[in-house]
């Protein structure tokens, strides 16, 4: 009777602490006791990518209402007012993040060799930086001096010296904030010595995205304790997809990607992770909120977050030191050296005018039958205002034109170049993104070329003329582009068995800056060099198996 009595008045409390417990913010911990539930802890993680040295505020292009438009963004100190702003509205609690290609890009990067930005980065205050592809450019010694001075954690998992397979920075860092543990482990791209001069990464071995990293990943999730997984990779849109669709992601929540510039404005889900990349110039911010309730991650939400310098005044303390260390070499870059009536930018994926700018004037200055630009995006616009020619700086052609190479000319038949351009087509539009490299379309003069991105390998061209007739593949044909330093002498932009090979002593810049002495103003346009109908004149990227659309 005496148990049937605290039955009675007992379950019905009971009934009442477990609704409680359920509907309302409260735990029932081991002990039974009750304990008010943890409140919802947000953390802030803000990501830049692919700034390229770029200093400034700058033009950038935008594709909205299918057509081309330009705005001013980016520059450093704007992006450190951006960063303080953000900070504020979420203090100790946000982290913010670079996925590296920091100390290459500009003309005050490259006549420095990455000194410039040290002073403003340093100061910038980011918590965890990965390097890049193109970070290796002035050598491996004066990288690791560079990233040794910002001051700042530094990581990648795949890097390594090749004398002693020793890492050059460590693999992962974990940041605990309010017992939530974030990790994070970054990843260049194993293909740096192809995709750059081999000599760049004298010194420097990279291993391949395997069974080896899930395995790292795995025993760094159970041995730190892990809340939240983050991969810093810079290997591109493509790669980062696929990634998040593999296994190799089975325990990783998000990868933060870098390297093709696209700018991802919802991040893009794969089967185990979700992918972002924050565009690139410094003219986007990345800004992704980790909403946790008793360090269990119960939501999320992702902004592109313009850094529009209306909205984000300069920092004068990060502008000052822009300012003194751009000045030793301000007088040299600054140097007008022709005009244009028409933009010239490298955004799209085929055809660009300042890839046609480029072109024209190797092949004027050599006399080749084809004359050959490395596709890529890159690069800050140059934008004519109000009917006006647009001065063209020495500092634009280095922002446009990152590498100032030798002009390299050999000759080939007219079967290599079709071979050759078979596979840079498959580079540029593999339906396999594990096959792609880079992801735009090698860029010419003298050649006009049909084609159908969406076919099989070797077989997407339909036609190639030279110079106006035909290809004929037994005929040789001369070809000029850039020297690559460390690649074998016979290898023309990617294409092998080039003959009577010749480097000459004029470098890339020379070549245009004494065709825009004697041409200013230009007036380059898109003349269908490259064209195929599927993706039409304005075409940006294609990521396959996503609905991604840069704009």
């Amino acid at each position: 009777m005496k148990f049937q009595k605290i039955i009675k008045y007992t379950l019905p409390l009971m009934v009442v602490v477990v609704l409680l417990a359920w509907k309302n913010p409260m735990i029932l911990n081991n002990s039974n006791s009750i304990e008010t539930k943890q409140d919802t802890l947000k953390i802030t993680v803000l990501q830049t990518a692919d700034i390229h040295g770029q200093l400034d505020a700058h033009p950038e292009l935008f594709w909205e209402d299918e057509k081309i438009v330009f705005k001013e963004r980016g520059g450093l100190a704007h992006i450190k007012t951006l960063f303080d702003r953000e900070r504020a509205k979420n203090p100790n609690r946000t982290v913010i993040v670079d996925g590296g290609d920091l100390i290459q890009g500009s003309g005050y990067v490259a006549f420095s060799e990455g000194e410039v930005m040290i002073d403003p980065i340093k100061n910038m205050n980011y918590d965890l930086l990965v390097p890049g592809n193109w970070e290796v450019i002035y050598g491996k010694e004066k990288m690791l001096e560079v990233y040794k001075k910002f001051d700042t954690p530094t990581i990648v998992q795949n890097m390594q010296h090749e004398a002693n397979n020793e890492n050059l920075f460590p693999s992962y860092l974990v940041k605990e904030i309010e017992g939530v543990r974030l990790g994070f482990v970054g990843i260049n791209d194993p293909q740096v010595p192809v995709r750059q001069n081999p000599i760049f990464s004298k010194g420097i071995s990279f291993t391949g995205i395997d069974d080896n990293v899930k395995k790292l990943i795995d025993q760094i999730k159970v041995k730190e304790n892990i809340d939240v997984m983050f991969l810093v990779t810079h290997i591109g849109i493509y790669k980062q997809v696929t990634l998040a669709n593999s296994p190799i992601a089975e325990n990783v929540d998000y990868i933060l990607g870098n390297d093709t510039h696209e700018r991802v404005r919802q991040p893009i889900q794969g089967k185990y992770a979700k992918v972002t990349e924050p565009g690139a110039f410094g003219s986007f911010v990345g800004k992704l909120n980790l909403y946790f309730v008793n360090n269990n991650l119960v939501k999320d939400d992702y902004e592109l977050i313009d850094v529009d310098p209306q909205v984000y005044p300069a920092d004068p303390e990060i502008q000052a030191m822009v300012d003194k260390n751009k000045a030793p070499f301000k007088a040299n870059l600054e140097t007008v050296v022709g005009y244009t009536n028409t933009p010239l930018y490298r955004y799209l994926t085929v055809e660009n005018p300042m890839d046609n700018l480029i072109t024209d004037a190797a092949r004027w200055k050599t006399g080749a039958d084809i004359a050959i630009s490395n596709g890529f995006r890159f690069g800050n616009p140059i934008v004519p205002e109000d009917g006006k020619p647009a001065p063209i700086t020495r500092a634009n052609l280095w922002n446009l034109m990152p590498v100032n190479e030798a002009v390299k000319t050999g000759k080939a038949s007219g079967k290599q170049i079709k071979d050759w351009l078979e596979q840079e087509m498959h580079n540029a539009f593999a339906q396999n993104a594990t096959e792609r490299f880079g992801g735009w379309l090698v860029r010419f003069s003298g050649m006009q070329v049909e084609f159908h991105s969406q076919n099989e390998k070797n077989n997407r061209i339909k036609s190639i003329k030279i110079n106006g007739a035909p290809l004929d593949e037994a005929r040789i044909y001369t070809v000029s582009a850039c020297e690559r330093p460390g690649d074998p002498e016979d290898v023309l932009c990617r294409m092998p068995n080039v003959q009577d090979v010749e480097i000459k002593d004029y470098t890339i810049h020379e070549v245009v800056e004494e065709y825009l002495n004697l041409h200013s103003p230009v007036s380059p346009q898109m003349d269908k060099r490259a064209y195929c109908d599927y993706l039409g004149e304005k075409s940006f990227s294609t990521v396959p198996g996503t609905d991604y659309i840069f704009k």
